[in-house]
Order: structure tokens, then C-alpha cells, then sequence
């Protein structure tokens, strides 16, 4: 598979689960936070849950965009800044995860972060990678 086609479904996988995330963490943050951490939030935690659904939203619009064009500046910066979420979304969880066996949630989303960001690691910077240039 070449890396442009490799990006554009990675990008197109980025568009479907992050915006689906983010628009349940704007209307109910806490019950994603039981399932995922297995602990509700309280208070500020609300808020925060909630605005950071608001940029996981705003990440899988970038995403759903640029997954037409990713060999352009701004599908490749979407492209990296989705690499570089999902290496961040793959250690938090991997720390924040509870213990095991009710933690196999929180390891298995951080696993898929983790192939994510690595799949997306070798399309934009191995051999064949995406260039820059006219998209075709």
C-alpha cells in the first residue's frame, strides 16, 4: 500500500472515531471517563473533559478535511498532528489506565493509539513516504 493511501485511511479512521469521541465527551464526559478509567468526574474535571471533546471534535473535522489532500501542507500537518495525538492519547492512557483486569479498556485504546501512531510514523517519515507537492 503506498503511504498516501495508507495516510488518507488513517486520516479517514482519525475523522470517524475522534469526532464520534469528542461530540460524546461534550454531552456526557463522565460516563466515558467510568468506562474508559473506571472513575467518574467531578466538578472542574467536567469542564476540562468537556473541552478537550471540543478539540477531539475540531481534530476529526481537520482530519475528515485532509484525508482528500494529504499530500498538501495542510493535509500533511493534519497528518502530524494526528501522529502527534495519538503518541500523546497512547501514554496517557497507558499511565492513567487502572489496574488490571479492569483495565484492559484503557490498554486496548492505548494499543490502538499506539498502532496509530505508528502506522502513521512510517507513511510520513519511512521510505515512500508523502511528499509535499500537487495532489493528484
Amino acid at each position: 500500500m503506498n503511504s498516501n493511501l495508507l495516510v488518507e485511511r488513517i486520516l479517514w479512521t482519525g475523522a470517524a472515531l475522534e469526532s464520534s469521541v469528542g461530540v460524546v465527551l461534550l454531552v456526557d464526559p463522565s460516563a466515558v471517563s467510568s468506562l474508559l478509567l473506571e472513575s467518574p468526574l467531578v466538578g472542574p474535571g467536567l469542564a476540562f473533559a468537556r473541552l478537550a471533546g471540543g478539540g477531539l471534535l475540531g481534530l476529526g473535522i481537520a482530519c475528515w478535511h485532509a484525508r482528500s489532500s494529504v499530500s498538501s501542507p495542510a493535509g500533511l500537518g493534519a497528518a502530524r498532528a494526528f501522529l502527534a495525538y495519538n503518541v500523546v492519547a497512547s501514554a496517557i492512557l497507558i499511565l492513567a489506565r487502572p489496574p488490571l483486569p479492569g483495565g484492559w479498556l484503557a490498554l486496548g485504546v492505548s494499543a490502538a493509539h499506539g498502532v496509530l501512531g505508528l502506522l502513521l510514523l512510517y507513511a510520513l517519515f519511512g521510505p515512500g513516504r508523502v511528499r509535499s507537492g500537487p495532489t493528484s
